[in-house]
């Protein structure tokens, strides 16, 4: 481990950088082995971030890519063999939108179906009629070595939620089943589809199911209608997935321990991404469940935004050096970057493993 360095923090020392991308270095990860350098793992950073890192770098401004462009050099100059973004624009529409300015957004806020009524009057989108040119365009915007990591519009549960709202939701499970059954059916089948094409593109290397499953304590719903309603599709979702020869990531936050075994031996996932200290810490998750299923990221967002660079720089190439000899893990946060993470403590994480 190399001791703790201030140009670790710099911008330029990232823009400078040669290195190069392979995505074979994260399949490695995803098929639990080592990887032929360490190796980097992000859901996604910032736009402040993007910029900052590709100012030196023109774009056309009446270009419509240019914005997944701009996100593409900037994954590719911080040291990620991938870039994540979403197939195309596809989405289910709430009344949430009246509220997305806010710092944070109420679980029953902006629901829209009730009852069967609402539910089968509601516009259900969809993803055959959807573009998903960007995913073919940019191909040859890509370095070499780099691959498209497709993530979806939320997850199944989050949508059902987003729809109907979480309180909602808890009482219609009881009151009306069947109507629950139903609102997942349609809401998983579109999933189900999304991935499906997303998958064929060659450009793609692997994809996210991102779908939130729980709290700090526990799953959002019991572990019975978890079973029930949410992991069937998460099922056919990876089965999707893996039929094009592609991993099949999980993002989920939340505490997951009563359904670890149906994520990794029911569903098959490749790799589980988020993770927070207060609920299993990325080196004990590590230890307990790497042999089964790979790591991604890890490092608490609430430790990089609190600590000194030097403290989260230690503890990443700590947790390297911990993965050294088993492999399958990828460093990076333990969610994402957003815009209140210090930049020179997101430096000083990924520097662990960039500059070597």
């Amino acid at each position: 481990m190399k001791p703790f360095n201030k140009k670790f923090t710099d911008i330029n020392e990232f823009i400078n950088n040669k290195r190069t991308p392979n995505f074979e270095n994260l399949l490695s990860v995803l098929r639990r082995e080592k990887p032929s350098r360490p190796t980097l793992f992000e859901f996604f950073l910032n736009e402040e971030l993007y910029n900052r890192l590709t100012c030196h770098i023109k774009y056309d401004a009446h270009d419509e890519l240019t914005p997944l462009k701009r996100t593409i050099d900037a994954f590719r100059i911080t040291g990620y063999d991938y870039v994540t973004m979403h197939g195309t624009e596809l989405n289910f529409k709430t009344n949430r939108h009246q509220e997305k300015q806010q710092a944070s957004v109420s679980m029953n806020g902006g629901a829209i179906i009730s009852d069967r009524k609402t539910f089968e009057s509601y516009e259900w989108p969809d993803p055959d009629n959807c573009d998903y040119s960007r995913l073919e365009k940019l191909a040859s915007y890509l370095p070499n070595g780099m691959k498209i990591i497709v993530y979806g519009p939320g997850g199944v549960l989050e949508n059902v939620t987003s729809l109907v709202g979480y309180e909602n939701l808890c009482y219609m499970i009881i009151d009306d089943p069947e109507l629950v059954q139903d609102i997942f059916d349609a809401v998983g089948s579109i999933f189900i589809r999304y991935y499906e094409i997303c998958s064929k593109y060659e450009s793609v290397g692997a994809l996210i199911s991102n779908d939130d499953w729980g709290f700090n304590t526990q799953t959002m719903l019991s572990v019975e209608d978890m079973r029930k309603y949410v992991i069937p599709w998460h099922k056919k979702i990876a089965e999707t997935i893996h039929l094009s020869k592609k991993p099949a990531i999980l993002h989920s936050c939340g505490k997951l321990d009563s359904v670890i075994d149906d994520i990794i031996d029911g569903i098959k996932y490749d790799a589980k991404h988020s993770y927070e200290d207060k609920i299993r810490s990325v080196e004990n998750a590590y230890e307990k469940y790497g042999e089964r299923i790979a790591t991604l990221g890890g490092l608490d967002v609430d430790f990089v935004c609190r600590s000194t660079p030097e403290e989260v720089y230690l503890r990443a190439a700590a947790m390297l050096e911990k993965a050294s000899v088993k492999g399958g893990y990828a460093l990076g946060s333990g969610n994402s970057i957003p815009y209140y993470v210090p930049q020179e403590n997101y430096f000083a994480m990924i520097a662990a493993a960039v500059l070597e």
